[in-house]
């Protein structure tokens, strides 16, 4: 009797400290909000990523294996502003998980902690893939990054109070590492100040505004809207007449567009990640702007 007691006693201490030991449950919906999360949380977040770097996140399928994350997540961290609008209300109505629904400290979104660009007066289906709450594509401004660091440390602190302290102590020593790295980037990015590109998409509005790149086209006449033979032909005559320095693609785009009008006008495209995982060297957000930058520099020489 004694040895069973002393069994049972030693069971149940044991899985008090698994229990107290264990990592929030952190669902992100994509790699540059799941990496600062890790960042963030270190040992204490079990950070699963929704999508990948290679994915439109406009695009997703919520699948039942993404509705099994949802239903066991303590906290969702998403892009927000309507990015996923076409399959998270979908995953979180199915996950049957009260905690992370809109409105509660299990539901983060990142565009909440800043200002969006592009906010339109009214949209309508012939403007194309306009999202009304302003452009959610923030991820390539450190400055944005750094903001919604802060409001996640906040949020991480709020679901875990336990652990606020560590939760604190780590978004200090990130703040600090990223501010010491948003001075290097700013230095190294001088000579892009009013360079000339062409997009693919609206995306590369936040990453432009920071390093005063001059985007003279979109090859998409409208936002998500495929280009036209007619369309292409008429950004080739203009863009022949002015040409500009380089032509952005994303890792996620279909490059076929890209290469097509670089082939007609004599400008290169530039293959930028985009997001954390997009090129081999975007290991985290630190390589994500390293190599973005890198890749430009290397395209104005």
């Amino acid at each position: 009797m004694i040895r069973k007691f002393v069994v049972a006693c030693t069971v149940a201490m044991l899985a008090f400290a698994t229990s107290a030991q264990a990592a929030i449950k952190v669902l992100a919906t994509t790699a540059d909000w799941g990496s600062l999360t890790t960042e963030l949380g270190g040992d204490k977040v079990n950070v699963y990523t929704a999508t990948n770097a290679l994915q439109d996140v406009h695009q997703v399928d919520a699948k039942p294996s993404l509705v099994a994350r949802a239903r066991n997540a303590d906290l969702v961290v998403a892009n927000g502003g309507d990015l996923e609008v076409g399959w998270l209300p979908v995953l979180l109505q199915e996950s049957g998980n009260a905690k992370i629904q809109p409105g509660g400290a299990g539901y983060f979104e990142a565009t909440s902690a800043v200002r969006l660009m592009d906010i339109p007066s009214a949209v309508d289906r012939s403007m194309g893939d306009i999202h009304p709450l302003g452009n959610p594509h923030i991820q390539l401004d450190p400055h944005n990054v750094a903001a919604v660091a802060k409001a996640l440390t906040a949020r991480l602190a709020a679901v875990d109070p336990a652990n606020a302290q560590y939760y604190q102590a780590r978004g200090a020593d990130f703040q600090a590492r990223w501010q010491q790295a948003m001075a290097r980037w700013d230095a190294q990015a001088a000579p892009l100040k009013g360079v000339p590109v062409v997009a693919i998409h609206t995306d590369q509005r936040y990453l432009g505004r920071w390093l005063g790149l001059n985007q003279v086209a979109t090859i998409e006449p409208k936002p998500g809207v495929p280009p036209s033979a007619g369309y292409l032909l008429e950004l080739v005559n203009k863009l022949s007449a002015a040409k500009p320095k380089m032509i952005l693609r994303n890792a996620y785009n279909d490059p076929k567009a890209a290469e097509s009008l670089s082939q007609k006008i004599g400008v290169p495209v530039v293959l930028l990640p985009f997001s954390v995982g997009g090129t081999p060297e975007a290991k985290d957000l630190f390589g994500l702007f390293d190599d973005t930058l890198n890749r430009l520099l290397a395209a104005n020489k």
